[in-house]
C-alpha cells in the first residue's frame, strides 16, 4: 500500500509538472475573426468610382453612371499590386457616398448595370472576388451608409435599402474578412433631385445592432469596422498611425453626455490610444491613402508615398498592435498607376528584407521565472519558435520577470519585435530592454501596450551579443509569445524642401550626406541631376524633387514639393476681422503652415467670411490651394468655398465653388483646379460654411 501511494504521488507530481495549468485569461478577449484580422496586419482599401472622373473626393450623388467606362479595368492588376506590397487582403469600396454601386444591385438604378462598362453586364465586385481567390488574398467590403443619391435617405425606408445592399454583398461575394462602415453620415446631396440637406440622428438612425446582426448571420467570421466597432475601431485620424500606447480594448463615448455613440458620432480622438481595460476587445485600424487623396487625381501623381514612408507607417500602425489599411486609387483606365505599383513593390521588398531573418534565432534564453518550473510548456524558448500562440508564462504572483537572451556572437540590429498570446488577453503594460555593452547593462529601448504585435524601432543600430528584456509593469502574470531582432537595410533619409515667402528654396537633410541632387522638370533626381549647393529662387512655382546620395551606391527616397507663386509681393487688402489671439490675416500668406489666420469667436458667426489678396501683379492662374489648420483641431476648417478673381480689385468673377470633402479627417492642402486658366491680379477666398466653431481658420492660401 505504501509502495502504491509513493508511485501515485510521483505520478501526480509528474502530471502537475507536465500539465501545469495555463494562466487565466485577462480582460476582454478576441474572437476568431479578430485573430485572423490581427494576423493579417495589413490590407488595402480600394476607391474607384465616379469621383475618378469628376476629380472629387466625395461625389454629390447626381453623377451619370455613363461616366464608368474604364478602358483597362483589371481587378487582377489592382489586387496584385496590393499583394506585391505585402498586404494580405483588400477592402473594396462597393458604394461610396455618391451612392453609385459597382455591382448590379436590385436596390437602386444607380449602379453599374446602367453604365457602358461591359455593355451593362459588368460586375466589378465579382471580378474582385475572382482576383482575390486566384491570388490568395482575403476580401472585404465597404458600403457607405450615407447615400447622397438615394431619394429615401433620412427615412426608415432607406435603412431597409441599405440593409438589402449589405445582404447582397454578403451573400454573393463572400467569404469576407471585414465589413467596413464609414462615419460620414448626413448632409447635403442630390437625393433624387431634391438637392437639400438631410440630417439624421447618428446615434440611432441606422439601428446598428440590427444591421450588425445581418453581418453575424451571413458572414460570421468577418470583423465589423466602424467608429464604434464593434470588432475593429477607427484610430481617430487618417494619417496612418496609432498612439505610442495603443490598447486593443476600447470603450467608445458619444460627444454628448447621455447619448449612445455611433459611427460618425463618437469622441474619435479616444480611438488613437484605446481604453486600458475597456468594455470591448476592439483593436485599432490605421487608414491612410497611398496618395494625398483617396480617389485618383492626376495632379497627385507626385504625391505617392515612398517605400520608406510606408515603412515608417508600418512601424506606427502594425508595430503598435493595430492594422495598416492603405488606400489604393485606380486611375480612369481602371488600374493602379505605375508610380503607385513601383512604390508598393519596393515597400514589399523592403519588408521582406527587414524581417526575413530573426537574428535572435539560436540564442540561449534564461528566464527569472517559469510557470510551475515547466520549461517544456511555458519556458522562454517558446519566444523563438514560429508559433504565434506558444508562450513564456510566469507564476501567478510573478508580474515583473526578466529574460536574458545570449546571442553567443555579436549581432547588429535596430528593430525589436514582441508579441503576447492575445488569446489570453492584453496583459503587459510596460517593458524595458537592455544590451550588454562596455561591460555593463545599458537600456536601449522601452515600450508599453505589447498586445498582438509590438515593434520597437531604435534610433540607431545596436551591436551586442547579450540582451535583457525586463517586464516592468503588468497587472497579472505574463504570457509573452515572441521575441525577435531584425535589421533594416541601410538607407538615407529623404531631404526636406522648404520655400520662404521670398521664393527662396532650401533643401536640407537630417544628417550630412555626400550630395543632394534635385530637378525641376518632374524627373526623378539622379547623380547626373544638378547638385544642390545653396538656396535658389523659384518665384513662379513648380515641382521640385530632391534625393540624398552617399557616394555612388546609396541613395534616399525622392522628396518633392509642389510650389505655387512666391508670395513676396502679396498683400491682404481686405479680410473678415481676425480674433484677438494674434492670428492676423497675413498669416494666410506667410509660407508657414504652423501659423494661422483665424476669425474664431465665442459669439455666433455669420457667413460668408472672406479674405482678399493682391498678388502684386497680374498673373495667369490655373489653380488655388487651401491648407487647413495643421494642429489636429477642427474649429474653423472651411468645407464649403468660393474663389473669385479680379483684374482691378473692383469687378469680380466667380471662378470656382464647391466643397472640401473629407477635409476634417484628411487635412492636407485642398487643390481647386479651375475649369480654364484666368488672368488676375486679385483673388478672394470666401467661406460659406465651416466644419465646427464660429469663424474661419486658414493655415495657408496658394495660387498655381
Amino acid at each position: 500500500m505504501k509502495k502504491f501511494t509513493g508511485v501515485a504521488l510521483l505520478l501526480i507530481i509528474a502530471l502537475q509538472s507536465f500539465g501545469q495549468t495555463a494562466p487565466k485569461p485577462y480582460g476582454k478577449l478576441p474572437t476568431k475573426g479578430q485573430l485572423n484580422w490581427q494576423e493579417m496586419g495589413m490590407y488595402c482599401i480600394i476607391h474607384y468610382g465616379v469621383d475618378v472622373y469628376t476629380n472629387k473626393e466625395w461625389g454629390y450623388g447626381d453623377e451619370d453612371p455613363k461616366l464608368i467606362n474604364p478602358s483597362h479595368f483589371s481587378a487582377m492588376q489592382i489586387v496584385a499590386a496590393a499583394k506585391a506590397g505585402g498586404f494580405k487582403g483588400v477592402v473594396v469600396v462597393a458604394k461610396h457616398h455618391d451612392g453609385f454601386c459597382i455591382w448590379p444591385t436590385k436596390t437602386t438604378e444607380h449602379n453599374i448595370s446602367k453604365s457602358p462598362y461591359k455593355n451593362g453586364k459588368g460586375d466589378m465586385m465579382k471580378e474582385y472576388r475572382e482576383a482575390c481567390d486566384k491570388l490568395g488574398m482575403q476580401l472585404g467590403v465597404y458600403c457607405s451608409p450615407w447615400d447622397r443619391n438615394n431619394p429615401n435617405y433620412g427615412t426608415a425606408d432607406y435603412v431597409k435599402i441599405y440593409r438589402e445592399q449589405l445582404k447582397e454583398l454578403y451573400t454573393n461575394y463572400g467569404p469576407l474578412f471585414i465589413s467596413w462602415h464609414d462615419g460620414a453620415n448626413g448632409g447635403d446631396g442630390y437625393y433624387g433631385g431634391k438637392r437639400e440637406v438631410r440630417k439624421i440622428d447618428r446615434s440611432t438612425y441606422y439601428g446598428w445592432d440590427t444591421t450588425w446582426a445581418i453581418t453575424r448571420k451571413l458572414q460570421p467570421n468577418a470583423v465589423i469596422f466602424g467608429d464604434v466597432g464593434p470588432d475593429v475601431r477607427w484610430v481617430g485620424n487618417e494619417e496612418g498611425h496609432a498612439g505610442e500606447t495603443c490598447w486593443a480594448t476600447y470603450t467608445p463615448h458619444a460627444p454628448d453626455e447621455g447619448k449612445k455613440p455611433g459611427n460618425g458620432y463618437v469622441k474619435d480622438y479616444e480611438g488613437t490610444e484605446g481604453t486600458r481595460n475597456g468594455d470591448y476587445w476592439m483593436p485599432a485600424e490605421c487608414d491612410v491613402s497611398l496618395r494625398p487623396g483617396w480617389f485618383y487625381h492626376k495632379t497627385q501623381d507626385d504625391g505617392v508615398k515612398s517605400p520608406y514612408t510606408l515603412l515608417d507607417l508600418y512601424y506606427k500602425s502594425v508595430g503598435r498592435g493595430a492594422a495598416l489599411d492603405l488606400g489604393l486609387s485606380p486611375d480612369p483606365k481602371g488600374i493602379v498607376n505605375e508610380i503607385d505599383v513601383k512604390s508598393l513593390t519596393e515597400f514589399g521588398n523592403l519588408l521582406k528584407q527587414t524581417f526575413a531573418l530573426n537574428l535572435a534565432k539560436g540564442a540561449t534564453l534564461t528566464a527569472s521565472n517559469v510557470r510551475g518550473g515547466n520549461k517544456a510548456q511555458f519556458g522562454p524558448q517558446m519566444l523563438l519558435d514560429n508559433d504565434r500562440y506558444s508562450y513564456w508564462a510566469t507564476d501567478d504572483k510573478v508580474t515583473t520577470p526578466e529574460v536574458t537572451i545570449d546571442l553567443h556572437t555579436p549581432k547588429t540590429f535596430n528593430v525589436i519585435r514582441l508579441r503576447e498570446n492575445i488569446k489570453l488577453g492584453q496583459r503587459i503594460e510596460a517593458v524595458e530592454l537592455d544590451a550588454w555593452m562596455n561591460g555593463k547593462w545599458q537600456q536601449i529601448g522601452a515600450a508599453t501596450s505589447i498586445g498582438g504585435n509590438r515593434l520597437i524601432r531604435l534610433t540607431q543600430n545596436i551591436t551586442a551579443s547579450k540582451l535583457r528584456l525586463r517586464v516592468t509593469k503588468s497587472p497579472v502574470c505574463i504570457a509573452l509569445s515572441d521575441f525577435g531582432l531584425f535589421k533594416e537595410p541601410v538607407h538615407l533619409t529623404a531631404p526636406k524642401i522648404i520655400r520662404n515667402k521670398k521664393g527662396e528654396v532650401n533643401i536640407t537633410t537630417e544628417a550630412p550626406v555626400s550630395s543632394i541632387h534635385y530637378t525641376m522638370n518632374g524627373q526623378e533626381p539622379t547623380l547626373n541631376s544638378p547638385v544642390y549647393k545653396e538656396a535658389f529662387t523659384l518665384a513662379d512655382g513648380g515641382i521640385v524633387k530632391a534625393r540624398s546620395f552617399e557616394g555612388k551606391t546609396q541613395m534616399s527616397d525622392v522628396s518633392f514639393a509642389s510650389l505655387g507663386y512666391a508670395k513676396a509681393d502679396w498683400k491682404v487688402i481686405d479680410a473678415s476681422p481676425a480674433n484677438d489671439g494674434g492670428n492676423r490675416a497675413e498669416n494666410a500668406i506667410d509660407e508657414r503652415a504652423g501659423t494661422l489666420y483665424s476669425t474664431l469667436t465665442k459669439e455666433s458667426a455669420t457667413y460668408p467670411q472672406q479674405i482678399t489678396i493682391d498678388l502684386g501683379k497680374e498673373l495667369p492662374i490655373r489653380a488655388f490651394g487651401y491648407l487647413p489648420r495643421q494642429d489636429k483641431q477642427a474649429e474653423g476648417i472651411v468645407d464649403q468655398y468660393v474663389f473669385y478673381t479680379s483684374i482691378d480689385g473692383k469687378e469680380w468673377t466667380k471662378v470656382a465653388a464647391g466643397e472640401f470633402s473629407n477635409i476634417k479627417s484628411n487635412p492636407i492642402e485642398q487643390p481647386v483646379v479651375l475649369g480654364k486658366p484666368v488672368n488676375a491680379r486679385y483673388f478672394k477666398f470666401e467661406s460659406a460654411h465651416v466644419i465646427a466653431g464660429n469663424g474661419i481658420t486658414v493655415a495657408e492660401l496658394s495660387v498655381y
